[in-house]
Protein backbone atom coordinates (compact mmCIF):
# COMPACT_ATOMS: atom_id res chain seq x y z
CA UNK A 1 0.00 0.00 0.00
CA UNK A 2 1.10 3.46 -0.79
CA UNK A 3 0.22 6.50 0.82
CA UNK A 4 0.87 10.04 -0.27
CA UNK A 5 1.51 12.52 2.48
CA UNK A 6 2.33 15.78 0.47
CA UNK A 7 5.74 15.50 -0.60
CA UNK A 8 6.88 12.16 1.06
CA UNK A 9 5.30 8.96 0.23
CA UNK A 10 5.09 5.66 2.94
CA UNK A 11 5.00 2.21 1.92
CA UNK A 12 3.71 -0.47 4.12
CA UNK A 13 3.14 -4.22 3.62
CA UNK A 14 1.46 -6.45 5.46
CA UNK A 15 3.83 -7.78 8.60
CA UNK A 16 6.55 -5.59 6.82
CA UNK A 17 8.06 -2.14 8.24
CA UNK A 18 6.67 0.58 6.66
CA UNK A 19 9.29 2.46 4.66
CA UNK A 20 9.19 6.32 3.83
CA UNK A 21 10.30 7.17 0.48
CA UNK A 22 10.92 11.05 0.35
CA UNK A 23 10.79 12.98 -3.07
CA UNK A 24 13.70 15.57 -3.49
CA UNK A 25 13.56 18.74 -5.34
CA UNK A 26 15.62 17.39 -7.89
CA UNK A 27 12.77 14.30 -8.65
CA UNK A 28 14.83 11.81 -7.19
CA UNK A 29 12.99 9.27 -4.22
CA UNK A 30 15.34 8.75 -1.45
CA UNK A 31 14.33 5.28 1.00
CA UNK A 32 14.50 5.38 4.63
CA UNK A 33 13.59 3.07 6.92
CA UNK A 34 10.16 3.88 9.26
CA UNK A 35 10.57 4.46 12.57
CA UNK A 36 10.83 1.54 15.02
CA UNK A 37 7.57 1.43 16.36
CA UNK A 38 9.84 0.66 20.25
CA UNK A 39 10.83 4.09 19.94
CA UNK A 40 7.93 5.90 19.41
CA UNK A 41 6.13 7.51 22.28
CA UNK A 42 2.76 5.92 23.46
CA UNK A 43 -0.01 7.62 25.41
CA UNK A 44 -2.15 5.75 27.02
CA UNK A 45 -5.58 7.67 27.56
CA UNK A 46 -7.14 8.12 31.02
CA UNK A 47 -10.01 5.83 31.40
CA UNK A 48 -8.94 3.52 28.01
CA UNK A 49 -8.49 0.30 30.61
CA UNK A 50 -11.10 -1.23 32.46
CA UNK A 51 -11.06 -0.91 36.43
CA UNK A 52 -11.02 -3.57 38.52
CA UNK A 53 -12.55 -4.88 42.06
CA UNK A 54 -9.61 -5.99 44.29
CA UNK A 55 -10.43 -9.79 44.27
CA UNK A 56 -11.41 -10.73 47.78
CA UNK A 57 -8.70 -13.66 48.12
CA UNK A 58 -5.90 -11.02 48.00
CA UNK A 59 -7.67 -7.48 49.87
CA UNK A 60 -10.25 -6.98 52.88
CA UNK A 61 -13.03 -4.62 51.96
CA UNK A 62 -14.16 -2.00 48.67
CA UNK A 63 -10.79 -2.02 46.62
CA UNK A 64 -10.64 -0.31 43.24
CA UNK A 65 -7.55 -1.49 40.48
CA UNK A 66 -6.82 1.44 37.58
CA UNK A 67 -4.34 0.01 35.64
CA UNK A 68 -2.00 2.58 34.24
CA UNK A 69 0.85 0.94 32.69
CA UNK A 70 2.18 -2.47 31.94
CA UNK A 71 5.67 -3.70 31.66
CA UNK A 72 7.23 -3.22 28.03
CA UNK A 73 10.37 -4.88 27.02
CA UNK A 74 13.05 -4.06 28.06
CA UNK A 75 11.30 -2.38 30.99
CA UNK A 76 10.40 -4.60 34.40
CA UNK A 77 8.09 -1.94 35.67
CA UNK A 78 4.18 -1.64 35.51
CA UNK A 79 1.67 0.33 37.47
CA UNK A 80 -1.42 0.51 38.81
CA UNK A 81 -3.60 3.07 40.66
CA UNK A 82 -5.12 1.59 43.97
CA UNK A 83 -7.89 3.00 45.77
CA UNK A 84 -8.98 1.89 49.42
CA UNK A 85 -12.43 2.70 51.10
CA UNK A 86 -11.89 3.31 54.95
CA UNK A 87 -11.17 0.12 56.37
CA UNK A 88 -9.82 -1.89 53.08
CA UNK A 89 -6.92 -3.36 52.97
CA UNK A 90 -4.94 -5.50 51.42
CA UNK A 91 -3.16 -9.10 52.54
CA UNK A 92 -0.01 -9.66 53.30
CA UNK A 93 2.06 -9.77 50.59
CA UNK A 94 6.01 -9.18 49.45
CA UNK A 95 7.49 -8.01 45.93
CA UNK A 96 10.51 -9.81 44.26
CA UNK A 97 12.09 -6.36 43.31
CA UNK A 98 10.08 -3.76 46.11
CA UNK A 99 7.70 -1.95 45.68
CA UNK A 100 7.38 2.03 45.48
CA UNK A 101 3.81 3.80 46.48
CA UNK A 102 2.85 7.34 46.03
CA UNK A 103 -0.01 8.35 48.33
CA UNK A 104 -2.22 10.31 46.44
CA UNK A 105 -5.24 10.82 48.33
CA UNK A 106 -6.95 10.73 51.81
CA UNK A 107 -4.90 9.01 54.40
CA UNK A 108 -3.65 5.02 54.89
CA UNK A 109 -1.68 2.80 57.04
CA UNK A 110 1.07 0.41 56.12
CA UNK A 111 2.96 -2.00 57.72
CA UNK A 112 6.27 -4.59 57.94
CA UNK A 113 5.90 -7.75 59.39
CA UNK A 114 7.01 -7.07 62.98
CA UNK A 115 6.79 -4.08 62.62
CA UNK A 116 4.75 -0.71 63.81
CA UNK A 117 1.92 0.38 61.47
CA UNK A 118 2.69 3.39 59.70
CA UNK A 119 0.10 6.35 59.11
CA UNK A 120 1.09 7.23 55.33
CA UNK A 121 -0.78 10.63 53.66
CA UNK A 122 -1.03 12.41 50.65
CA UNK A 123 2.13 13.10 48.65
CA UNK A 124 3.72 10.26 51.02
CA UNK A 125 6.08 8.15 48.79
CA UNK A 126 6.81 4.44 50.62
CA UNK A 127 9.50 2.32 49.62
CA UNK A 128 9.05 -1.46 50.39
CA UNK A 129 12.46 -3.27 49.72
CA UNK A 130 12.16 -6.28 48.21
CA UNK A 131 11.13 -9.76 49.64
CA UNK A 132 9.44 -7.70 52.89
CA UNK A 133 6.51 -9.29 54.49
CA UNK A 134 3.95 -6.53 54.87
CA UNK A 135 0.44 -5.03 54.01
CA UNK A 136 -1.41 -1.21 53.17
CA UNK A 137 -4.60 -0.10 53.12
CA UNK A 138 -6.70 2.85 54.04
CA UNK A 139 -6.87 4.38 57.78
CA UNK A 140 -10.62 3.13 59.13
CA UNK A 141 -12.44 5.88 58.75
CA UNK A 142 -10.68 7.37 55.29
CA UNK A 143 -10.17 6.41 52.03
CA UNK A 144 -6.77 6.32 50.67
CA UNK A 145 -5.42 6.17 47.24
CA UNK A 146 -2.04 5.39 46.00
CA UNK A 147 0.05 4.99 42.83
CA UNK A 148 1.89 1.29 43.08
CA UNK A 149 4.97 0.94 40.89
CA UNK A 150 6.36 -2.36 41.31
CA UNK A 151 9.43 -4.37 38.67
CA UNK A 152 8.47 -7.98 37.71
CA UNK A 153 10.37 -11.34 37.83
CA UNK A 154 9.95 -14.13 35.96
CA UNK A 155 6.33 -12.29 35.29
CA UNK A 156 5.63 -12.03 39.00
CA UNK A 157 5.25 -8.75 40.70
CA UNK A 158 3.56 -9.81 43.99
CA UNK A 159 3.78 -12.95 46.56
CA UNK A 160 0.28 -13.21 48.06
CA UNK A 161 0.30 -14.37 51.71
CA UNK A 162 -2.62 -14.54 54.47
CA UNK A 163 -5.26 -12.05 55.29
CA UNK A 164 -4.63 -9.29 57.58
CA UNK A 165 -6.69 -10.11 60.43
CA UNK A 166 -9.18 -7.25 62.12
CA UNK A 167 -6.72 -7.98 65.65
CA UNK A 168 -3.59 -7.05 63.52
CA UNK A 169 -5.45 -3.97 61.52
CA UNK A 170 -7.04 -2.26 64.70
CA UNK A 171 -3.90 -0.63 66.25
Amino acid sequence: MIFDIGRRLVRTAAGAAAVTLSLLASGSVVAQQAPDRSQTITITRSGSQPSREGPAETFTGSVRVDPLFAATSPSRTSGALVTFQPGARSAWHTHPYGQILIVTAGTGWVQRWAGPIEDIRQGDVVWIPPNVKHWHGAAPTTAMSHIAIQEHLDGRVVDWMEKVRDEQYRR
